[in-house]
């Protein structure tokens, strides 16, 4: 086990397209830490320089005490399951997993023990004499994983490792490998794109945009406290509610009024919604009286009732916006309601079921203005209403 840092580490493919840029993280040892972003963010491209499959461009990258620049695949000491799982067909699951012994020449004995250990752990003992196409999609992770585990590398590289399987499975999977996690300790980066896994498995998640880390913090905070727009829509599903607008003078605090966007011009509706900002969301933001800004709730923090949970009377922070509802889909205990504002046409609210709720009339949607954010303008507008930096922000 290890520590894994990254100095400034860039990699610049032929053509002069920029896969990662100046990236700069410590992973301390036993600590599971997921990369995360949309597709050609930079996560994969990041895991491959880890474990030598792509030759960094620039920076350095350090595995324990070691330099890895320069050092073959094979002596990183890292081991890496893949998507696809990279079985070879041909062999038994018992000689899938022994392989990489054999190839260092360790005692049968020894080898022995550890597949029939690691099996054990996995809990697939009774497969050792099968051939990969003779199992099913979750047997073939976990043979993926147990050829990993029976090396004892310093560090876990999983790039995607669930994304073949259908989405039962994928979250049986996910709690399996976080138990082994538990279990192991191993130094781990995880790659996904997939933000509800980075969030249920990483002690800390990096979120990754064009080759840049946006934010590397535990799940929590990354939730609650998104250093820009990018990391709140990103994270949270379904994502972020976006709202253009400004803040103007409300008695002794701030509102927020809903206005339209033509490009960097805002011009405010009359129709539109206004939310007083009560609590840190307003704080720091009397210098931005009538300048573009950008409004964000969580659609799990609307509601349609006044009252909150416990029946009581309306209150300060619970703040309401007329709106239109469009659509409205059912998913047992909550469900998910599609309206429209006087300005924004796709708005998401996770709310308690309600069957009498119907689509096509007008209602009052309810937002918890506490956790409310504002945000400049742009596509990675930083986050005004942080009351302090969160931990481990990369600018």
């Amino acid at each position: 086990m290890a520590q894994v840092k990254f100095d400034r580490v860039s990699k610049v493919f032929a053509g002069g397209v920029t896969a990662v840029r100046e990236l700069t993280l410590d992973i301390a040892d036993r600590e599971f830490v997921v990369l995360v972003g949309p597709s050609g963010c930079g996560k994969t491209t990041t895991l491959r320089m880890v474990a030598g499959l792509e030759e960094m461009t620039g920076g350095e990258i350090r595995i324990g005490d070691r330099v890895v620049n320069d050092v073959p695949p094979k002596d990183r000491d890292v081991a890496m399951v893949f998507q696809n799982y990279a079985l070879y067909p041909f062999m038994t699951v018992y000689r899938n997993i022994s392989f990489a012994l054999e190839m260092r020449d360790v005692p049968k004995a020894e080898i022995r023990r550890r597949v029939t250990a690691v099996a054990r752990t996995l809990e697939i003992e009774h497969l050792l004499d099968r051939k990969p196409r003779a199992l099913s999609g979750g047997q073939r992770q976990r043979v993926a994983l147990g050829r990993a585990i029976v090396r004892e590398p310093a560090a876990f590289l999983f790039d995607e490792p669930l994304s073949n399987l259908d989405a039962r499975l994928r979250v049986s999977t996910r709690a399996e490998l976080k138990r082994l996690h538990q279990r192991l300790r191993t130094t781990t980066i995880y790659v996904t794109h997939d933000q509800e896994e980075a969030m249920t498995l990483g002690d800390r998640i990096v979120v990754m945009k064009d080759g840049v880390i946006q934010q590397a913090d535990t799940p929590l905070n990354t939730y609650r406290q998104p250093v820009n727009r990018f990391v709140a829509g990103f994270i949270g599903m379904p994502p972020m509610n976006f709202f253009n607008g400004t803040v103007v003078a409300s008695g002794d605090g701030l509102a927020f009024c809903e206005g339209r966007m033509a490009g960097s011009d805002l011009t405010l509706e009359p129709r539109g919604f206004r939310l007083s900002l009560i609590g840190p969301v307003g704080r720091g933001l009397s210098g931005r009286v009538g300048k573009p800004l950008v409004l964000g709730v969580r659609p799990e923090h609307m509601s349609f009732g006044p009252k909150d949970a416990a029946g009581e009377a309306t209150v300060a922070w619970r703040q309401a916006m007329d709106v239109q509802v469009n659509v409205v889909e059912p998913l047992g205990g909550n469900m998910d309601v599609y309206m429209s504002t006087a300005t924004h046409d796709h708005v998401v609210g996770r709310m308690e079921a309600d069957s009498d709720l119907q689509a096509g009339g007008a209602r009052q949607v309810f937002v918890d203005v506490r956790k409310a954010h504002v945000f400049e303008t742009g596509e990675t507008g930083m986050n005004l209403s942080l009351t302090s930096e969160p931990a481990h922000v990369v600018a």
